[in-house]
Parts: C-alpha cells; structure tokens; sequence
C-alpha cells in the first residue's frame, strides 16, 4: 500500500492514509513523501473532498472508513483495481507470479529493463537494493508487476493478479500456499488457470517447465510458451556449467538448444537460476539482447531479506531470508551450502506465516529441515498462538522428527534466548540463517551487535 502511495502521489494525485502502527522503512518512505497518515480509523480520516478510497487486504468488512467510504457514495477500490486503473493504462503489463521467487525475479526483470536504458516502471513486494525501494513510475513502455494470488480486498475475493491484464507472463512454480483462503491444492490451480487465460495472443507466457503444476496450468495459455528449465530437455532457455560461489552463480545460457553467453549473477542458489532464466526469457521477449542482459546481470544487488548478509562479527555470517513455506526454507538452506561450502550453517526459524503456522505443513517442514543440510536448527515459537492446537504447527513434534532423522534441532523460546545460545556456542566460520516473513522482533540487529560484543570482550 505505501509503494501504492508513493506512486499515485508521483502521478500528481493527493494521498492520505490510516492504519495501526507504523514501523521503519514504511513510516520513514511517507513521512519522507510527505504523506500524512491518521493512527487508527474513524470516519472523519476520509477527507470531504476525497475521489477514491483504496483499501488493503488487511482491513476487514467492519472497517469504519471504507463503511464511510460507502455511505458517501465514493468509489471503493481493492489495490490491484487502484493498479490497473492509475498506473497501468497506456503501459504493457509484465506480471512475475508463482508460490515462491516472484519477488526476486520481477525485481531482476526490473532491474534488467532499467539498467538497459528501457525506463519501466514497476511495483516490486520488496526493496531492491540497487535502488533503496521497489517501485518506479517510468517512462517507458513496461510495467513490471509482481503478481500473487492472495486475495484482493474483502470486497474482492479473488486473486489480485487477475487484476494485472498481463501481456506478458512468467509462471515459475506453483505450490500450495495460503492455507487460511484456499481449502486446496486444486483452488490455487484454478487460480493460476484464470491469470494464464488471461495473456493474449500477442503477448508470451514463459513457464518453469521443470514444475509439472506450472505446465498443467498452462494448458489454458491462448499466447505463445517460452519454456525455461534446468532439468527438462529441448526447452527454449536452460543453463550448463553452473558454479556456485559466495558472491553469487555463474552459468553459461542455452537458448534454443545452443550456447549463446557466459552469464555471471549476483544470485545465490539453484533455485534463483530458474528464477534469472525467468527473467531472461521475459527480457528476450521484448526486445533485451544477450548482450546486454550479460551487461547488466551483474549490477543487480538483489533484493533485501532475500539471501540478504547482514553482517560478519567474530567469525560469524548473519543472512536474512523471508523463506516461510517449506520448500522456500529448503532451497534456502542449500543455496548457502552450495556458497559456503565446508562452513556449519545454522538455520533458525520463525513460523509466522499464515500458513506456516498451521499444522498441515508439519511432515513438509521435518523433510525440508532434516535433507537440507543444517547442522544446527533453532525453531521459535509459534507466531499465531490464537489457532486451535489440532490446526497449529507443533513445534515440539517437529524437533523430535528431526532428532529421529538424526538432525540436531531444539525449541528455542524468545528471541534474546535464541541470541544467546548461538552466541556462547558459535565457532569461527559459522553462518546463521535467519528465516522468517515478519520482524522476528529484531533478532537480526540483536545478534549482530551481540557478536561484535562478544569479539569485542575477548
């Protein structure tokens, strides 16, 4: 909503705006903007002169303003409706979609068009560290959308990509997610059915062709397919020669069967090949050539928390990462064995999500934490205690599957206690992964400066 924000007001609209709390870099981006921003709802925060409410997904049927909203007579509209109708107009939409990657990967595709000289603009669900944001208006032609299919408004149940009218499409996998709106694996395909549909004929859907789901779907497409893979043959992009290291991949790119460039990427992981391949194929489609896609690659500084280093104290590498689905949590896991070879890793997590807190992800989490390759696994509290317990995680019952699978894993309560017991067991050359998708009450900050005490103190 705040990127949303900012964006109209660079449009030339006047913005205000309510909510709770408001915490950095959020609250810093609007009063920056020069945006006011009422705490709490009433009534009287919708201005009398206002034209439109915008409402996040966050705000429920009861909400005072968007009740007030209605009884004006005002226009209400969910954020992927105030999308397509101020920002996408005259604009050929690229939306990046799937369960997991999509915000590297529209943030690459950002990256891609912007460093080339093409001046997208594009609204990114994360900040790009080459820029200190995630949206843009630009110039150009292209708006580059990171699409999900989570729900719009509670006016509007349905996916907020079908809102996006893509033109051109990256589907790069699909998995079950969102435990508490969809009642199944079948209703998230029937989303990504509807948003495949919708690209039309002279527009490219670009699919994960190693992702059985993702080529069910895509069944649906009226627009040419541009398959990426890395394990399925006779594909129209694929890399060979992959070397991991800790500043980021390098691999060479086939396209269409043949070599064409040596490619170098900031991004760590075999899974964050598929997403560059993603992009790569995008970028080709409308008009980047291999050369200056190996031009530009290397310049992407990628996105914060997402493999994101946040410091090195006394031997030890602190790395954030927003992973909170299990099959995000193992590809996490390996992409910093594959950059760190040799180091012990810790993976520490917080189950926070609204699906990662339930418990029909409890065998998936035991199978990504014990073949991933931790050697130590720290697991916090359950985020949302309010679930009943025959629904919620057990944190407990997973500890003791890892231990049978002959994994080290414990049940640590509070993030000072978390801090403490990596920092009195900590050994030169360890990395600690940090997994969650909210604050985890600054347990980033907290272990950083209490490694440096601890160097300091020796």
């Amino acid at each position: 909503m705040v990127p949303l924000a900012a964006l109209l007001l660079e449009e030339g609209h006047r913005v205000t705006g309510s909510d709770h709390t408001l915490y950095p870099p959020m609250s810093t981006t609007l009063e920056r903007l020069g945006i006011p921003v009422a705490a709490g709802f009433a009534a009287d925060h919708v201005p009398p002169d206002t034209d439109v409410v915008v409402v996040g997904n966050a705000a429920l049927r009861d909400n005072v303003e968007a009740a007030e909203a209605v009884r004006r007579g005002l226009p209400v509209l969910s954020l992927p409706q105030a999308v397509r109708e101020y920002l996408l107009p005259a604009k050929t939409s690229i939306v990046i979609t799937g369960t997991h990657g999509k915000t590297t990967t529209s943030a690459l595709m950002s990256w891609l068009l912007l460093d080339s000289g093409r001046d997208p603009g594009f609204l990114v669900g994360g900040e790009m560290q080459n820029l200190g944001r995630g949206y843009r208006r630009g110039a150009g032609p292209h708006f580059v959308l990171e699409g999900d299919e989570y729900n719009a408004a509670f006016f509007d149940r349905g996916a907020k990509f079908l809102h996006y009218e893509p033109k051109h499409l990256f589907v790069g996998n699909i998995e079950f997610d969102h435990a508490d709106l969809y009642a199944d694996l079948a209703a998230v395909l029937e989303a990504f059915r509807k948003v495949v549909a919708l690209v039309p004929e002279n527009g490219v859907v670009v699919v994960n062709a190693d992702d059985p789901r993702v080529m069910e779907v895509a069944r649906e497409a009226r627009a040419p397919l541009v398959r990426v893979a890395l394990d399925t043959p006779g594909v129209d992009f694929s890399a060979r020669d992959i070397d991991f290291g800790a500043d980021g991949t390098g691999f060479t790119l086939v396209e269409a069967g043949l070599p064409t460039v040596r490619l170098s990427s900031p991004l760590l992981g075999l899974h964050n090949v598929r997403n560059a391949l993603g992009a790569i194929a995008l970028a080709r489609s409308v008009g980047l050539s291999n050369t200056e896609i190996a031009r530009v690659l290397p310049r992407f500084a990628g996105v914060r928390r997402r493999l994101e280093v946040k410091g090195e104290k006394n031997g030890v590498l602190v790395v954030d990462d927003f992973a909170h689905h299990p099959t995000a949590v193992a590809e996490t896991l390996h992409a910093v064995r594959e950059a760190y070879p040799g180091r012990r890793v810790w993976a520490v997590f917080e189950p926070r999500s609204a699906s990662s807190c339930r418990r029909i992800f409890q065998k998936d989490f035991a199978k990504a934490f014990s073949t991933s390759g931790a050697d130590e696994t720290i697991l916090a509290a359950v985020f949302r205690s309010t679930l009943p317990e025959a629904e919620r995680l057990s944190v407990d019952e997973l500890v003791a599957d890892l231990e049978s699978a002959g994994r080290r894993a414990r049940h640590v309560n509070g993030v000072d206690a978390i801090v403490d017991t990596i920092v009195a067991e900590r050994k030169d050359g360890d990395v600690v992964v940090i997994m969650s998708n909210g604050g985890f009450d600054g347990i980033h900050r907290k272990l950083v400066a209490r490694l440096q005490q601890a160097g300091v103190a020796a």
